[in-house]
């Protein structure tokens, strides 16, 4: 590895585009990060800035290492700041499916927020696998069997995928394998492809012939309700339908899979211990897979 000053005086030069600027940034002279700049250069045996004008310009080469310590000393910063406290005031942040801040979080999360008024939370539901990054989301709420490389998991609650619909969909229907949806309309939720990949997984390859429909995550269980498509969902979020007569059970995963709380190895901050504190005890009477 170079050493550190080089590659720190590099960053700031390409941060900040002269020499003088860069200099400053670091309070050391603009002849220092020159000769830092060119020992690094000299170190990797490539070219980072282009001098040939009256302005530097970084090479194509000097651009990739200048976003690779972007990345670099950004997250070096807001470790440290994680360690020492400086977050503390930082709002806790929440990533989750739509369909588990629609269906789970969001009904209950006034029991938190009375328990922790002094907590800020902010809630992202995507459908996107968001990194786990020092400074961003402190806590991610995810579906599937706890394997994340280089993160803990801890299970939530258990809740197999099942494909459901409305009665009056499949009315009249005789429903014994998984081709036989394919003629149905599907319901999809944005951003996924939760219906061919269940298809798929289960040897279908006949195409749909009635379409899909892609809507966010919150609106997918409305128009299952209404008999607008069949759907892969959780079970968790269709039971009481099903048990009502509003859906019907057309077919049920039979692996032990459910939503698991994820986080960084490590030690959480003090807002982050809390909300997986009482999100664990929210959940404790679901939660095994048995």
């Amino acid at each position: 590895m170079p050493p550190l000053t080089a590659l720190r005086a590099f960053s700031a030069l390409a941060e900040t585009g002269a020499t003088a600027a860069a200099g400053a940034q670091l309070n050391v002279s603009h002849a220092a990060i020159s000769q830092q700049v060119k020992q690094l250069e000299t170190h990797l045996d490539v070219a980072l800035v282009d001098r040939s004008g009256r302005q530097l310009v970084l090479t194509a080469e000097g651009q990739q290492l200048a976003d690779a310590l972007t990345l670099g000393f950004g997250a070096i910063a807001r470790a440290i700041e994680a360690l020492t406290g400086a977050d503390a005031d930082r709002p806790l942040q929440v990533s989750a499916t739509p369909g588990f801040a629609a269906q789970w979080l969001m009904p209950c999360l006034s029991a938190f927020r009375q328990a922790h008024p002094q907590i800020d939370l902010m809630i992202d539901p995507t459908p996107n696998m968001v990194p786990l990054e020092p400074g961003g989301i402190d806590v991610a709420l995810r579906y599937g069997t706890g394997d994340w490389p280089g993160l803990e998991a801890e299970l939530l609650f258990c809740s197999p995928i099942v494909a459901a619909a409305a009665p009056s969909l499949v009315e009249g229907m005789k429903i014994t394998r998984p081709a036989d949806l394919v003629h149905l309309p599907w319901l999809q939720e944005f951003g996924t492809n939760e219906a061919s990949d269940w298809l798929r997984r289960r040897g279908v390859t006949e195409a749909r012939a009635a379409g899909l429909v892609q809507v966010p995550g919150n609106l997918l269980l409305d128009g299952l309700r209404n008999g607008q498509g069949v759907a892969v969902t959780v079970r968790e979020w269709v039971k009481q339908d099903i048990a009502a007569g509003r859906l019907v059970l057309l077919f049920e995963d039979q692996e032990d899979a459910g939503y698991y709380i994820v986080t960084r190895p490590g030690v959480l901050r003090a807002p982050a211990k809390a909300f997986v504190k009482w999100l664990k005890k929210q959940a404790k009477p679901m939660q095994s897979c048995e």
